[in-house]
């Protein structure tokens, strides 16, 4: 599943969830998927995955107790886009 949980006009913010196999299918709190972060302005997309996306979805969940603003969480973003090396692309 593919899903749009932030958007501005700097940032989208998508959550990627797909079914797993075997043992980790039963375990309700084994996530797959991850994060696909979309820097607008600089045309950069950059995925994240495993412990890097537990990590980020703690932040958020940190990030969001605060009431942040717009601009608080496209700063907050913009730190994660200068890990993109990945060109966005239109299909």
């Amino acid at each position: 599943m593919h899903t749009m949980i932030y958007d501005s006009e700097a940032f989208s913010v998508f959550q990627l969830d797909w079914e797993s196999e075997g043992p980790a299918r039963r375990d309700p709190d084994a996530r797959q998927g991850g994060f696909e972060i979309v820097d607008k302005f600089a045309r950069k997309e950059i995925f994240l995955e495993g412990h890097v996306a537990d990590g980020f979805r703690q932040r958020v969940r940190s990030l969001m107790e605060g009431s942040p603003t717009t601009d608080d969480i496209d700063d907050f973003l913009d730190g994660f886009s200068a890990l993109s090396r990945q060109n966005l692309h239109a299909h």
